[in-house]
């Protein structure tokens, strides 16, 4: 499973595949650029579950629809690319636009190259987009024109991977997370976007080994001080966020035992949060460091210097599998129930999340499975958490990979597809990962925007 923990921070760079081979061809005119590939409408799933991970692209396809709907009669209808093009060069002409104006056309960026990535329209203008959107946080001229800068910049950063883009935000952005002055629901807003964004510049804009290990010992400063230390006493999103961020930029690093004390400690404080969203995210935390701990261990045959009391811990997690605490939702103890279960036997087993040890007839023809292959007659159902992105299925079994695909979600939502599809930064953080191809799925009635452009000849 180590091969899963990718090496992200080799060299002290976080330098993806693509940026390396784009490099030439970042100095392209968008004139000369290479159209975008085919976008993709289709949405990643959970399988684990039976809800769909269902977010609209519809503000991205009115984009391009608006777009080719002056054409003449006859011409080609522009491609995603081209009108990302013309979205950028819309975008950095403010001179005239008033707040609203500029959040608007954030906006309108954020949802495009959300669901149609294309790295070349951004890398070409990249020494002015980053200025520009770093500007706009600065300038803190509105709550909400922070937050589309914010958002703005975290898909930038993933689509792009250039290497620049961590020394240029990363200051920015810890500034606005300790020192926003909002009011609080826009504060706890700003804040936990702030943190994200912090988290994607680290991992995918070109931060070194050492600029990681600093964020990630500010983010265990949040999570130990419950929020206070940037102004967010108590608040549950802010301190959740420092815990997603935490894994997420911790699945980039292959050595996490000299901060594993510290940083364990500060998650078992937060198994007693009031917030279960804060409970369930120190929960993974813990798993993903006891899986690191796992690996090298196996890896190297030495084990962590890493002191904690192991039966106090399965305990206390036991005991969140049948919290029955009438102050909590029903819904909310169905999502603690079900984390900590899956927690509890990742730590029992030694397997990743999601690990059902239920068993089922190995050579039941509908579920397949050979008798020699097991003991007896039944094997174990195995990993049940899987990402559906039209035909291929990707199974998340380390703790590391879950904690990248949730970042991803919390970012992308429906356009996760679209960038696991056609943007080899997305692709590389989860490469490695096991997949499997399934049987396409049952066509499906289209919707009003693919039925439009059958209808039009439109081409992506």
């Amino acid at each position: 499973m180590h091969d899963l923990r990718k090496k992200i921070f080799e060299s002290g760079k976080t330098v993806s595949r693509k940026a390396r081979s784009r490099q030439p061809s970042a100095q392209q005119s968008p004139a000369s650029s290479r159209p975008g590939s085919r976008a993709t409408s289709r949405h990643a799933s959970d399988e684990e579950d039976d809800s769909e991970y269902e977010y609209t692209d519809s503000l991205a396809s009115s984009l391009i629809i608006s777009e080719e709907g002056d054409e003449e009669e006859g011409t080609v209808p522009p491609s995603a690319s081209e009108v990302l093009h013309n979205h950028i060069v819309d975008l950095l002409d403010q001179k005239r636009d008033s707040g609203q104006d500029r959040a608007d056309k954030l906006n309108a960026y954020t949802e495009l190259i959300r669901h149609h990535p294309s790295a070349e329209e951004i890398d070409a203008q990249m020494d002015e987009l980053i200025p520009m959107l770093i500007k706009s946080v600065r300038g803190r001229r509105t709550p909400q024109g922070v937050m589309w800068s914010l958002k703005a910049l975290m898909v930038t950063t993933l689509t792009s991977g250039a290497e620049s883009i961590h020394g240029r935000v990363y200051s920015t952005l810890k500034t606005l997370c300790e020192n926003s002055d909002y009011d609080d629901d826009d504060n706890e807003q700003i804040k936990v976007l702030a943190i994200r964004a912090m988290a994607v510049s680290t991992l995918c804009g070109g931060g070194s080994v050492t600029a990681a290990e600093e964020f990630l010992e500010f983010l265990i400063e949040i999570i130990q001080s419950d929020g206070h230390v940037i102004e967010a006493g108590d608040n549950g999103p802010v301190v959740s966020a420092a815990l997603n961020a935490w894994g997420f930029v911790a699945s980039g690093l292959d050595d996490l035992e000299e901060q594993s004390t510290e940083a364990l400690e500060a998650f078992m404080e937060q198994l007693d949060s009031n917030d279960v969203d804060v409970q369930v995210a120190a929960g993974s935390n813990i798993a993903l460091l006891l899986e690191s701990a796992r690996e090298y261990e196996e890896e190297t045959g030495e084990t962590w210097n890493m002191r904690y009391d192991q039966d106090a811990l399965l305990h206390r997690m036991h005991s969140l599998t049948r919290e029955s605490s009438k102050s909590i939702s029903k819904k909310d103890k169905r999502q603690l129930h079900s984390n900590f279960n899956s927690i509890v036997t990742s730590l029992e087993q030694g397997k990743g999340p999601g690990y059902s040890t239920a068993r089922r007839f190995a050579s039941n023809p509908h579920t397949g499975g050979n008798k020699s292959d097991f003991n007896g007659d039944y094997q174990e159902y195995g990993y049940r958490q899987k990402l559906r992105i039209q035909n291929i299925s990707i199974v998340i079994d380390t703790w590391s990979l879950s904690a990248r695909v949730g970042m991803l979600k919390s970012i992308l939502g429906g356009g996760l597809a679209s960038h696991y599809l056609n943007n080899p930064v997305v692709r590389d953080l989860l490469s490695g990962a096991k997949t499997e191809y399934v049987s396409a799925p049952q066509t499906q009635r289209p919707n009003k925007y693919e039925r439009k452009n059958r209808l039009k000849g439109f081409s992506d």
